[in-house]
């Protein structure tokens, strides 16, 4: 079931709050939708990538003679083919890359720095073809010892994975390498003088393992690269203007050579806003005159794609006895993988950012280890950091005997909050949420014996940045909606409402575009959930410039000042009597005498966004565990979370569930296993087991509505905050279940069962 709280009543707009069908559904549920894979070019090749069968191994040699004496094999890639580059970090998405390691994670250089990571690539006329090749590549390599630990890397004799690793962040700067790669502090106030005031302090330390994304459709590109140094790609990616800026780096291109189509996208979740294949494709074909299609095996998305860090967090918290929290300290320690760029930085901003606190003090450390480059998750790096600060938090509710949901009101993060990153809250809806989540009736409902309930709270920032958008009046009154924004989780419904509400006509009437990387200006990626909120912005603009061109239009036709023309309910009307008696003109009136009065109407928009409101949620799970097998199973789960304003609910109640299951995958049983020569042990969804409909109730939501003030109607991202709370909220209420606290994830049946074995040897002794 599903609720809204709090809500504008849906008089007070026509189309905001609305669930139209979902523009892209039929394409999808017929099969016409065109993915990655999907797209097929005459004369095409078929590209392969060998990959690196050691953690860590320095790469002496690569001679593909053999490979290219093969009967249809076109061409071979290899370091060679790739100009080294300078350090330069750039956005991509929440996180930044560099471009000195985006070159060497698309193909090993000096060194292989994981098992998966890229020695070379070839194009042939088959797939079977193109494996034989791959086999008569011979590659010397001088295998190096491997770590995959966290705190085993940050050792000082660990093995370094980049000798010329310099630690930022310190000062004075370190005069060794070592593996960590930057530390990063945020304080506010004073924790000691904090922890001084507390009657209670609780600190303890918790893990997390690397978890994947979880996205059904491989990564899969297929690049045409032409004599004249132009070239065309289509892929399967969370931002094609990042990616046409990243492949041209690599490829030495202006990226006005280079046009890039996203596909229709089979699951992003933040691990599709990086480049694997795509630059490796477009050199392969550049080579061979031909184009080239590639796509991942689902063994190479998990060995060679980036997951979510894995980490080892400590929390420190003080509280007196009523129940007020006086201080929060952290020490975050974030797997990047290979090369430096984990969300530590993020982790630590959103550690203890849903409390109003006056002592703060996080630090964390950004430390490489021979697992592939991390890349973002849905939120990346706050549900490992705020599992711990809510376990800590339930734990002290425990303590004193308070409600748990009582005390996180009494110390809930409002506006007028200064958060330890810096800013000062606005109006959030993290108050509105715990009460919705207090006056629930699952919070009211009594628990089966041996049940647990578990309650968190998360927060996510959310984000805005670059971004265009055009409207495009037809003929016959029609608009097409050009976004620069892949859609991967409602985004075309959201931005056909909002300029359906901006411009006062039917949604039916607005078909969403797409467009490439020639058709819009540049157009920061679909991440951080900006994008109902920022390209909603930008539509909303365009709205309002298609506007003024109709009023122009209808004062032309009237011959009257355009100050005495008003638009409203998709009409141009006289501003008032006194500017005289006309009759309506309909955009479809106006689209037909463009030709007349000046030409074709084009709303074009390109902003900055900024203003993104952040985003709190609330949740509540209840627990059965299997004291036989160790199983926990999900009885009951209730998701309320803050919208800002719920646009399309349906899509908003989906991501809410969404995020829900993947975090349940996260708490209960993801994680890559690693045998002892640092290679993986479950590369694929037969081993690396996550969420089935089996394993999960349906998910209640509750949309709460305290709208944003710096959007037109309210908007705030909503996708990445329903990760951020379920790892905490599991682990509360199975340790209510079994009086025992799990700080290591994931939960899984053998964990579980261990546990209790040990307690009850424990018990017996």
């Amino acid at each position: 079931m599903a609720a809204t709280s709090n809500g504008k009543a849906n008089g007070a707009t026509r189309w905001i709050g609305t669930r139209p069908v979902r523009p892209d559904g039929v394409d999808k549920v017929t099969g016409r939708a065109r993915f990655g894979a999907d797209v097929h070019l005459p004369n095409m090749l078929v590209g392969k990538v060998l990959r690196s069968p050691h953690a860590h191994a320095r790469i002496r040699s690569i001679d593909a003679s053999a490979a290219l004496a093969l009967p249809g094999v076109k061409t071979v890639v290899t370091r060679d083919d790739f100009n080294d580059l300078s350090s330069e970090f750039v956005p991509a998405g929440e996180m930044l890359v560099n471009y000195r390691d985006v070159v060497r994670n698309v193909m090993a250089r000096e060194k292989a720095l994981f098992e998966g990571h890229p020695v070379a690539a070839v194009a042939a006329v088959s797939e079977k073809v193109a494996r034989e090749a791959l086999a008569l590549i011979d590659v010397d390599y001088e295998v190096l010892p491997h770590v995959l630990d966290v705190v085993d890397a940050m050792a000082p004799d660990a093995p370094l994975l980049h000798e010329d690793m310099i630690t930022a962040g310190v000062e004075p700067a370190p005069t060794k390498p070592s593996n960590i790669a930057k530390v990063v502090e945020f304080k506010l106030g004073d924790v000691a003088a904090g922890f001084a005031e507390a009657d209670i302090v609780i600190e303890r330390e918790f893990s997390t393992q690397p978890v994947h994304q979880g996205y059904i459709e491989p990564h899969s590109c297929i690049a045409n690269y032409s004599e004249d140094d132009q070239a065309e790609l289509w892929c399967t990616t969370q931002g094609h203007f990042v990616v046409r800026g990243h492949c041209a780096k690599l490829l030495g291109m202006d990226v006005s050579k280079l046009r890039v189509t996203a596909s229709e996208i089979g699951g992003g979740f933040g691990g599709k806003t990086v480049v694997y294949l795509e630059p490796v494709a477009l050199m392969l074909s550049r080579k061979s005159g031909q184009p080239v299609k590639m796509t991942m095996s689902r063994e190479e998305v998990f060995r060679a794609s980036g997951p979510a860090a894995g980490t080892r967090v400590w929390v420190k918290i003080g509280m007196t006895n009523e129940g007020r929290i006086t201080a929060g300290e952290a020490v975050l320690k974030y797997q990047a993988g290979a090369f430096q760029g984990s969300p530590v930085q993020p982790g630590c901003m959103c550690a203890f950012a849903p409390y109003d606190l006056d002592h703060v003090k996080v630090i964390g450390y950004d430390v490489l280890v021979n697992r592939p480059k991390v890349a973002a998750y849905r939120a990346p790096g706050a549900p490992q950091s705020e599992f711990a600060v809510e376990s800590v938090v339930d734990e002290l509710a425990k303590r004193i005997g308070m409600d748990p949901v009582e005390l996180r009101l009494k110390n809930a993060a409002k506006q007028g909050t200064k958060a330890a990153y810096g800013p000062t809250f606005g109006p959030v809806g993290l108050v509105e949420t715990l009460e919705q989540a207090k006056a629930h009736e699952h919070y009211r409902a009594p628990l089966k014996p041996g049940q647990g309930r578990g309650v968190a709270s998360g927060f996510w920032f959310n984000i805005g940045g670059e971004t265009c958008a055009t409207l495009n009046l037809g003929e016959d009154g029609t608009i097409a909606l050009v976004a620069g924004t892949p859609d991967i989780g409602g985004s075309r419904a959201s931005l056909c409402l909002q300029a359906a509400e901006t411009l006062g006509v039917d949604v039916e009437r607005i078909r969403p575009l797409i467009g490439d990387t020639s058709t819009l200006g540049y157009t920061f990626l679909t991440g951080g959930s900006r994008t109902a909120f920022a390209s909603g912005m930008a539509v909303v603009e365009a709205g309002k410039d298609m506007i003024r061109q109709l009023c122009e239009r209808a004062a032309k036709v009237w011959d009257i000042p355009v100050e005495a023309v008003e638009w409203s309910d998709g009409e141009a009307r006289p501003a008032g009597s006194n500017a005289g008696e006309f009759d309506p003109l309909s955009l479809a009136d106006l689209a037909r005498l463009a030709g007349k009065t000046g030409g074709p109407f084009v709303g074009r928009a390109q902003i900055n966004a900024q203003g993104a409101g952040p985003s709190f949620g609330t949740h509540i799970v209840d627990v059965d565990v299997d004291r036989e097998t160790g199983r926990v199973t999900i009885e009951r789960y209730t998701v309320i979370q803050d919208a800002g304003t719920a646009v399309h609910p349906s899509y908003v109640e989906g991501q809410l569930q969404g995020g829900a299951v993947q975090g349940i995958g996260w708490a209960l049983n993801e994680e890559y296993i690693y045998d002892d020569k640092g290679r993986l042990q479950n590369p694929g969804f037969l081993d690396y087991r996550i969420p089935v409909c089996s394993d999960v109730p349906m998910i209640d939501t509750v949309i709460v509505e305290v709208p944003n003030p710096t959007h037109p109607y309210g908007v705030r991202g909503v996708g990445e905050t329903p990760i951020v709370p379920p790892m905490a909220a599991i682990a509360n209420a199975v340790e209510g279940a079994l009086g025992m606290r799990f700080m290591d994830l994931p939960m899984s049946p053998p964990r579980v069962l261990k546990a209790l074995e040990d307690a009850r040897i424990a018990e017996a002794a």
